[in-house]
């Protein structure tokens, strides 16, 4: 823009370039502005180059931009890429619970210091109202039902059924966890499965297939499995 001063002292706009918004979907995004979930619009543009206000010629698009409608900031749609805050808990929360139920399937869940392990992970991760007779049920359900976590068949074998439900519910968080945020979710599983004495093979299977999906590499696992002490 190129601005003059009239007569009066107030800044007149001889010419310039206008970008002309139209909103073409929204939803809800983490604001980097903000720093929390925020509705969004997703926004494209057309320039115009204007003579004293009026749009004369069209200069190209703008855009696409997200727009958060709370402080009115602009950004690439990049943005949309991370994980709101509450998209980011409902993920974590189904993580741990899904491991926890996977280390009881392969450990069983005849220990009662197990249990008590599992229950405080899960409740841990959100589910406050969980209990030890869920968890059993939901173990004692799944080992009938192959179509979710599948069937040991053997002392080494972790099933493939249970190594798909794994990896769906870990590898969408993994991209988003620091290196920490991975190793916690690994050794919360390992404490359970210590928790009656040391892994068996079926649990450090369990846990093999945890660390993979988590994208963390075999020697990093069995280092972490190595190091970690019974609760």
């Amino acid at each position: 823009m190129l601005p003059v001063r009239g007569g009066d002292g107030r800044k007149l706009t001889l010419w310039g370039i206008r970008t002309s918004w139209n909103t073409v979907g929204d939803g809800e995004f983490f604001c980097p502005g903000c720093g929390g979930d925020r509705n969004y619009r997703r926004r494209t543009g057309r320039r115009r180059f204007t003579v004293l206000g009026l749009p004369l010629l069209p200069r190209g698009q703008a855009g696409p931009v997200v727009e958060c409608q709370a402080c009115r900031e602009r950004f690439g749609t990049e943005v949309l890429d991370h994980l709101t805050t509450t998209r980011f808990s409902s993920l974590l929360r189904d993580a741990v619970h899904t491991v926890t139920l996977a280390v009881l399937a392969a450990g069983g869940t005849a220990s009662q210091s197990a249990l008590e392990a599992a229950v405080s992970a899960v409740r841990g991760a959100g589910f406050t109202d969980c209990t030890e007779e869920q968890l059993e049920s939901l173990v004692e359900a799944l080992a009938t039902d192959e179509g979710r976590l599948g069937l040991y068949e053997g002392p080494e074998c972790c099933g493939a059924a249970l190594s798909i439900e794994l990896h769906e519910a870990l590898e969408p968080l993994a991209a988003h966890l620091a290196a920490p945020g991975r190793e916690s979710i690994l050794l919360q599983g390992a404490r359970i499965a210590l928790a009656d004495g040391p892994y068996t093979p079926a649990e450090r299977e369990v846990l093999a297939t945890v660390g993979a999906a988590l994208r963390m590499g075999s020697d990093e696992v069995a280092g972490l499995l190595s190091a970690v002490r019974a609760p």
